[in-house]
């Protein structure tokens, strides 16, 4: 199996521990991980601001770097949804699809395509999960709580195979942290009370860390605690079940 490893801009420049973590998780599982060099930006930001028609040398790029793999995965829900969701070509569009079909965000990957049922790490910390937007309702990465459905997360399967690892209850499981990308910056003040909502919903329950599958609601969340000197961390889900 060869997987091409699709990192993020942001946990490329401030958060590379996230994408080591990735790469050594995988590997430890058995895959063949390459990481393709010449890989920048995926256009998320340029189309989720209205200028998707911006983003076309964006999307050849990232079919030149990573055609030719079996799977494409990423630690970012976001950017997984924007490949699946928006990749185009207008010089190979039969790449594009092919593409867009074999990308996966991390713990969807470990889940639905390696199956993962044991792990051997090691987290003796109590830890809440934040269940990210795009992950969830987007790529359907665990249940919406306002659905009369079955309850399943994907995330939190991986989390309980984490020796010493304790999730904490939140009274609001999938409420968003405010992140929203480029919404952080059009609609500030809405954004960080959104943050503080979610931060302390978490600290309220005695979590010790905060995770999750998307490490730009991380960083929006780190940036309130940060502010409110908290305790309080946050580590992404990969670093966690690599983690011991």
């Amino acid at each position: 199996m060869k997987v091409g490893l699709f990192v993020p801009c942001y946990v490329d420049q401030f958060y590379p521990n996230a994408a080591k973590a990735s790469l050594e998780l995988l590997e430890k599982l058995g895959v063949d991980v390459h990481y393709p060099l010449k890989q920048t930006c995926c256009g998320q930001p340029m189309a989720n601001s209205g200028y998707e028609h911006l983003t076309k040398e964006c999307n050849e790029l990232f079919i030149d770097n990573f055609s030719g793999f079996d799977y494409i995965v990423s630690p970012s829900g976001s950017c997984t949804l924007h490949i699946k969701e928006h990749l185009h070509s207008d010089k190979n569009e039969n790449s594009a699809t092919g593409i867009r079909n074999i990308v996966y965000e991390l713990t969807e990957f470990l889940t639905d395509v390696l199956k993962v049922d044991k792990l051997n790490s090691h987290f003796p910390h109590k830890v809440g999960l934040h269940q990210s937007c795009h992950g969830q309702r987007g790529l359907m990465l665990s249940q919406m709580t306002e659905l009369n459905a079955p309850y399943f997360s994907k995330p939190e399967f991986l989390l309980k195979m984490v020796d010493g690892l304790e999730l904490v209850d939140l009274d609001r499981q999938d409420e968003c942290c405010g992140f929203g990308g480029t919404f952080c910056v059009a609609e500030e003040a809405v954004s960080v009370k959104m943050g503080q909502d979610r931060v302390q919903d978490h600290i309220r329950n005695g979590a010790e860390y905060i995770t999750a599958g998307d490490m730009s609601c991380l960083m929006h969340m780190e940036g309130v605690l940060n502010r409110q000197k908290s305790g309080v961390k946050v580590l992404h889900i990969a670093e966690i079940l690599n983690a011991g």
